[in-house]
């Protein structure tokens, strides 16, 4: 009689054997550290940069180096011009990121919606992120200056009396620089706007439409609750690019002027270290100028944390 033996049933491996190291960790890791070096040399290096140079004495590119301690930030800090800076940086914020940002959501969401000519719209709004710098400043000094387009509109109509030297006022200045970077982000913002509405699905639209539910109430009460988070992206960056980057505009179309009216901070910094050569200064301020936006870059950030 031959006893049949049952044969041993293969056992499925699930993972890698208990007690092997896995390779993927260390492949990781190496993989990684070009970018690491990159983040390093590019973005930690510079920015560990500006606080060594901010407590240096350095009174030009060329000149001998001098420990200053904190005597730079009394400086600052005592310094009337600082604080002009920082009040005309807190209105440009104030005003050109909330007109920005809702603008840009009212136009994305309509573009969204996919109207006649919507992929044209489109294209339009979105030009001026593809502008120059230089080439925007010579459009608003052509419709700004004392014989520029505006006065010549205003003269057309017989309104003669609102005419005005828009970027030779002291009243008007720092407004017309608003208003460039209103109209340079708004069309970019909302054209990311159009984009992330557009990934929300189409049967919400629909079931709110079946409700009754208007234009107005559908952009408002569910598109924007359900991207709120992607609303508080770019209300960081734009906030991050009105803080840092609009020196360029009051560079190229007042120099800061009339006085110092349409000085900000970033244009201050730059003011300060390329124009009078006062590199610790300029670097003081710029300190003071990353602390301002990391604290508003984390208050935006808590504002637009999604409550679930």
């Amino acid at each position: 009689m031959t006893t049949m033996s049952t044969p041993p049933t293969p056992t499925t491996r699930s993972g890698p054997r208990s007690g092997r190291p896995s390779r993927r960790g260390p492949r990781t890791t190496v993989m990684a550290v070009p970018a690491l070096l990159w983040y390093a040399v590019f973005m930690i290096g510079p920015i560990g940069a500006i606080f060594v140079i901010s407590v240096l004495r350095w009174p030009g590119m060329l000149a001998e180096i001098d420990f200053a301690g904190l005597d730079n930030y009394r400086a600052v800090l005592g310094d009337g011009l600082f604080w002009q800076a920082a009040r005309n940086s807190a209105v440009q914020l104030v005003i050109a990121v909330p007109i920005m940002i809702v603008g840009a959501f009212m136009l994305g969401y309509f573009i969204s919606t996919k109207p006649r000519g919507y992929r044209v719209l489109k294209v339009i709004i979105f030009t001026p992120a593809l502008i120059s710098a230089s080439a925007k400043a010579m459009i608003f000094w052509g419709m700004f200056a004392p014989q520029g387009v505006i006065n010549k509109l205003l003269g057309s109509v017989g309104l003669e009396a609102l005419q005005h030297a828009w970027i030779a006022d002291t009243a008007t200045a720092f407004g017309c620089i608003i208003a460039i970077d209103i109209w340079g982000g708004i069309g970019y913002t909302a054209t990311l706007y159009a984009a992330r509405l557009d990934a929300l699905p189409a049967s919400v639209h629909e079931a709110a439409e079946l409700d009754g539910a208007g234009h107005w109430r559908r952009m408002w009460g569910i598109a924007y609750p359900m991207v709120r988070d992607y609303v508080g992206v770019t209300v960081m960056l734009q906030f991050l690019w009105t803080l840092f980057t609009s020196a360029q505009n009051v560079l190229l179309l007042t120099q800061g002027g009339p006085g110092n009216s349409s000085t900000n901070l970033s244009f201050l910094v730059y003011q300060k270290a390329f124009v009078q050569s006062d590199l610790g200064y300029s670097q003081a301020a710029g300190v003071l100028l990353f602390a301002i936006g990391l604290v508003g870059m984390l208050t935006i950030r808590r504002a637009f944390r999604q409550p679930y």
